[in-house]
């Protein structure tokens, strides 16, 4: 946890990776001041049970799935959006739970996950370079250097659609809509008639089988608060300093500072450089954080991470997500797993099996291969069992619409059908029924 010299804006004295060409430091400062002058899009209390849950998957009692959007959109923030993709997550909670046997923390990729880091500063549009598209929170995605360029006012816009996001999550998950007698109601159209759709609408009926039985035993349902609503949490990566900066309060109860911008925050492969601005800020929020952790990290640096984001071996309180890619994973993560293991650092580890492998098809498209995402998921678990640690979850990039942005997987899209519906602002993500069969393979993993 911080030191005393830690403050909210301690990370400006150190370098910070992936951040605008904020083209007027005036305008950025009057923005950040009336970011400050809002309300916490969460509380810190909320935070502090995340944590809370999150040691049980540090202690090997329960499973984190965290899922979304790669880059949320301004365009596609519909109640319907919302909806279906958290349809999704519940879904893959259900058969998580059921096929895994362990509780599932469910924590989305949402209300906030709007700028991403970028490989190039520029890219080439006919005969111009222009800026980088860095998320809707930064620039526009429109191929032209008036959209590209930076503008600070998007982080107010941002603000007020996580706002409006949260307020239907909750209502979705609070209201009845998650209510576990709705279990049938998360099914989509397009899903119900697959394979998996199928597999699902069973342990579907068997919940409810289960549900009538309790009912006949005598047990009110009714009174079973956790069967009528779910705790939900948000997270995104915390790439725009600024924006984070003015969402970061000191809790009235305890003193402690908080990111309230999102219940968890992680840091990017591209910005966990142990003197960064950005470790910097997260070493002294109380929020649970993670990192990505790629091929590039060895032991040493894992353990420097661990102690710096939390020296006080607190459980619950850091995550590394690994993104190693299929073809590196298996001989990458027992060395790290290990050193975590023996210098008792309670980590929660959890898999990314999507950011190492990612290409470009012969089509121009970024893409990745299902099968490549379970190998990955394979070595994680495979890894654990060598070393003798706990698979506490999997981060999975995806949506409810029926996208063709991933090959193979159910209905074995192809490269030549990429482009049917490929509507992601960044990054290729799993369709609804790609991650149902996503999470019938990780239960059985589970299982074994």
């Amino acid at each position: 946890m911080p030191g005393t010299r830690w403050s909210p804006q301690s990370w400006r004295s150190h370098p910070a990776a992936q951040q605008p060409a904020w083209p007027d430091p005036a305008e950025l400062e009057r923005v950040q001041k009336e970011l400050a002058g809002l309300p916490p899009l969460v509380f810190a209390g909320e935070a502090r049970r995340l944590r809370q849950q999150l040691a049980a998957v540090a202690e090997g009692r329960a499973f984190l799935l965290q899922a979304g959007d790669c880059a949320e959109s301004f365009d596609e923030l519909s109640a319907d959006a919302i909806r279906d993709k958290l349809k999704v997550v519940l879904q893959m909670a259900v058969v998580l739970t059921y096929g895994g046997g362990v509780p599932v923390i469910k924590v989305g990729r949402i209300a906030g996950q709007f700028a991403k880091p970028r490989s190039a500063l520029t890219e080439r549009v006919g005969e111009l370079d222009i800026e980088s598209f860095r998320g809707h929170m930064v620039n526009d995605d429109a191929p032209t250097p008036a959209a590209r360029r930076a503008d600070p006012r998007r982080m107010i816009t941002a603000y007020h659609h996580a706002t409006a996001t949260l307020n239907l999550i909750r209502a979705f998950t609070k209201g009845g809509f998650a209510d576990l007698s709705q279990v049938h109601a998360w099914n989509q159209q397009f899903v119900a008639s697959s394979e998996e759709g199928r597999r699902y609408e069973q342990i579907a009926a068997e919940i409810d089988a289960a549900l009538r039985f309790m009912a006949a035993c005598g047990i009110d349902l009714q009174a079973e608060e956790t069967l009528h609503q779910v705790d939900f949490y948000t997270s995104h990566e915390a790439l725009i300093m600024e924006y984070e900066e003015a969402l970061t309060r000191r809790d009235s109860l305890s003193g402690d500072f908080y990111d309230c911008s999102a219940h968890m925050l992680w840091i990017g492969e591209r910005t966990r450089q142990l003197d960064g601005a950005h470790v910097e800020l997260l070493a002294g929020v109380h929020n649970p954080v993670g990192c990505k952790i790629g091929p590039s990290a060895g032991p040493d640096e894992v353990l420097a991470l661990c102690e710096r984001l939390n020296p006080q071996r607190v459980p619950g309180r850091l995550t590394l997500i690994t993104r190693m890619g299929a073809d590196r994973a298996a001989d990458l993560l027992p060395p790290l797993f290990a050193a975590a293991r023996d210098a008792g650092h309670p980590v929660v580890w959890t898999c990314d099996p999507m950011h190492g492998n990612t290409f470009t098809s012969d089509g121009g498209r970024k893409t990745r291969r299902f099968d490549d995402i379970l190998v990955e998921l394979r070595a994680f678990f495979d890894a654990h069992h060598q070393v003798g640690t706990w698979p506490g979850g999997i981060h999975v990039e995806l949506t409810g619409d029926d996208v063709t942005e991933c090959l193979g997987g159910f209905g074995d899209i192809a490269e030549d059908q990429l482009h049917l519906r490929y509507t992601t602002t960044c990054d290729p993500r799993l369709n609804a029924r790609q991650s149902i069969d996503l999470a019938f393979r990780v239960a059985e993993l589970l299982r074994a």
